[in-house]
C-alpha cells in the first residue's frame, strides 16, 4: 500500500535526509570538514532513495496482510542502517563494511555497542551523527507499533483510538501524533539538561539517546558529563521518558473523561518503579550512595545501560532482570514488557489456587483497572517468553563457541535481545566489539534486530513458512 511504502520506506529516507543535512550546516558551522563529503553522499543518497520509493507504482486498493507489514518492517531494520552506515564507512577512521554496519544497526535498534575503543577521537560530526541513529530508530519503532498494532491486545488499542482498526487515515494521524511526541520530548530533555549546566553539545546527544532508550555516549564516560549529585539526579530522571508510555503526558494534558482504565499500564509502571525505589533505597543501598545506584536503576528499568565508572557489579543480576523485564508498551524501551509478566503471574497464580482451593473465586483482573485477563492475550504473552528463552539459549550458545566464556555470552545475550549497552553495572565494561570475528558481529546484528521487532512477529513469519494454507 501507498501508505506504507511513505510511513516506512520514502518517509523515514526523508527523515534520514534531513539528519544528514543538519550535520552538514553543523560541520560548515563548526569549521569540521574531515567528514563532510561523507554527509553530502548520505544526504543525495537518502533523497533519491526516497523519492523512488515514493513513486513506485503499487496497487493501493490491494489490502496488505499482517505478514507483508512484518517484513516491510523487517526491511527498514535491514535497509536504514546500511544509509546510515555510510558515514562510517568513507570516513577518516577506515572502518570495515561489517564494523560499519555493525555500528549503524547499533545505533539504530538503540542497542548501543560499539566498535569505537576511544570515543574522545571521533570528530564532533561523526558523534552527533552516531547520536541522530538512535533517534530516527526510536521514531521508527513507534512507527512499527501502530502499524503492527493488529497483534497486540485491545486494551493497547483503547489508549490510542476508540477505532476498532487502524484504517490508512487513522495510521497517518497517530504517526503523525508520535512524531511531534518524540520530537518535542527530545526538545524538552535537552533544555532541562542545559538548565542544569551540561554543555549543549553533550545535551544535544544526551537528549537524542534518552528518549530513544538508547546507549551512544558522546564522550568515553558519564562521568565525564555528569560532574555532581543534581545533574546525576536530573538525568535518572529523564531515562523515565523511555520507560513510561510516550503517550503520558499527552494524555494527561489533552485527554478528557476518561476514566483510571485508560491509563492502566502506566498505573501499573509507577507502582512497580516506586516498589523498585524503595527497594533500592532501604535494602541495597549498600555503600550510602543512593544517587548512583538511582541512577542504575533508571538506567536499567528504561534499557539504556548507562551507568558511572565505579558502579558495583554486586547487583548486576538484579538489574539483567530488570533490564528483562522492561517498560512500558508505547515507550522506546525494550524488554519483555512489565504487564505482560504481571498477567502471566497473576493468572498463573490463580490457576494453581484454584485447583487447591476450587470452592473459592479467583479473578483474573488488573489492579489498578476494571478490565480482565483475556485468555488469548495470556496466550500471547507466553509465546512471547518461550521465544525470548529460545533466542537467548540460541544466541549464549553461538558466542560461546565462538570463543567468549560462559558468563559474558549469556550477559551479552541478554543486552542484545534487550537492546541494552553493555557496562560496568552488568560485569560488562569494556567489552571489546571491533576484535569479534565477523560472524559473531553478523549474529550480534541479527539478534539486536530480533530484539526490536516484537518477539511474537517472529512466531507469525515461522507460522508463514511451516504451515502452509
Amino acid at each position: 500500500m501507498n501508505y506504507l511504502k511513505l510511513i516506512y520506506l520514502s518517509g523515514f529516507c526523508g527523515i534520514i535526509s534531513i539528519l544528514a543535512f543538519f550535520n552538514i550546516i553543523y560541520s560548515y558551522y563548526l569549521n569540521l570538514y574531515l567528514n563532510l563529503n561523507t554527509y553530502i553522499y548520505t544526504f543525495f543518497i537518502s533523497i533519491i532513495l526516497a523519492l523512488l520509493f515514493y513513486y513506485v507504482k503499487n496497487d493501493s486498493k490491494k489490502k496488505i496482510s499482517l505478514y507483508e507489514k512484518i517484513i516491510t518492517i523487517l526491511l527498514g531494520y535491514f535497509l536504514f542502517p546500511l544509509i546510515i552506515s555510510i558515514p562510517f564507512y568513507f570516513s577518516i577512521y577506515n572502518l570495515s563494511f561489517i564494523d560499519s554496519y555493525f555500528e549503524a544497526i547499533s545505533g539504530f535498534t538503540s542497542t548501543g555497542f560499539t566498535i569505537f575503543e576511544n570515543i574522545k577521537y571521533i570528530d564532533q560530526g561523526l558523534i552527533l551523527w552516531r547520536s541522530s541513529t538512535q533517534w530516527v530508530g526510536g521514531l521508527y519503532f513507534l512507527f512499527s507499533i501502530i502499524i503492527l498494532i493488529d497483534i497486540f491486545d485491545h486494551s493497547f488499542k483503547k489508549s490510542l483510538t476508540n477505532f476498532i482498526s487502524f484504517n490508512k487515515a487513522e495510521t497517518l494521524k497517530q504517526s503523525f501524533k508520535i512524531f511531534l511526541l518524540y520530537s518535542s520530548i527530545t526538545l524538552v530533555i535537552f533544555a532541562v539538561l542545559n538548565i542544569f549546566n551540561i554543555r549543549a553539545f553533550n545535551s544535544l546527544n544526551l537528549a537524542m539517546t534518552l528518549i530513544s532508550s538508547g546507549g551512544f555516549l558522546p564522550t568515553n564516560s558519564l562521568s565525564n558529563i555528569l560532574v555532581n549529585d543534581s545533574q546525576i539526579i536530573a538525568t535518572s530522571s529523564l531515562m523515565l521518558t523511555s520507560f513510561f508510555s510516550i503517550f503520558l503526558i499527552y494524555n494527561l494534558v489533552f485527554t478528557k473523561n476518561h476514566n483510571l482504565n485508560f491509563f492502566n499500564e502506566d498505573f501499573h509502571l509507577l507502582f512497580y518503579f516506586f516498589t523498585l525505589l524503595f527497594l533500592f533505597l532501604f535494602f541495597f543501598n549498600f555503600d550510602n550512595s543512593f544517587v548512583e545506584l538511582f541512577l542504575s536503576l533508571t538506567s536499567s528499568v528504561s534499557n539504556i545501560g548507562f551507568t558511572l565508572n565505579n558502579s558495583d557489579t554486586n547487583l548486576s543480576f538484579v538489574l539483567l532482570i530488570l533490564v528483562i523485564i522492561g517498560g512500558s508498551f508505547f515507550s522506546t524501551s525494550s524488554g519483555i514488557r512489565f504487564l505482560k509478566i504481571y498477567s502471566l503471574f497473576k493468572y498463573s497464580i490463580n490457576e494453581i489456587l484454584s485447583y487447591s482451593r476450587p470452592k473459592n473465586i479467583y479473578i483474573n483482573k488488573y489492579l489498578f483497572s476494571k478490565e480482565f485477563f483475556q485468555l488469548n492475550e495470556i496466550h500471547k504473552y507466553f509465546l512471547s517468553i518461550i521465544i525470548f528463552i529460545t533466542s537467548l539459549l540460541f544466541l549464549t550458545s553461538l558466542l560461546t563457541l565462538s570463543g567468549i566464556e560462559f558468563e559474558s555470552s549469556f550477559k551479552l545475550s541478554i543486552l542484545t535481545l534487550m537492546n541494552t549497552v553493555n557496562s560496568s553495572m552488568y560485569g560488562l565494561t569494556d567489552f571489546n566489539f571491533h576484535e569479534l570475528h565477523f560472524f559473531t558481529k553478523y549474529c550480534l546484528i541479527l539478534f539486536m534486530i530480533v530484539g526490536r521487532v516484537e518477539l511474537l512477529t517472529l512466531l507469525i513469519i515461522f507460522k508463514k513458512f511451516l504451515f502452509k494454507s
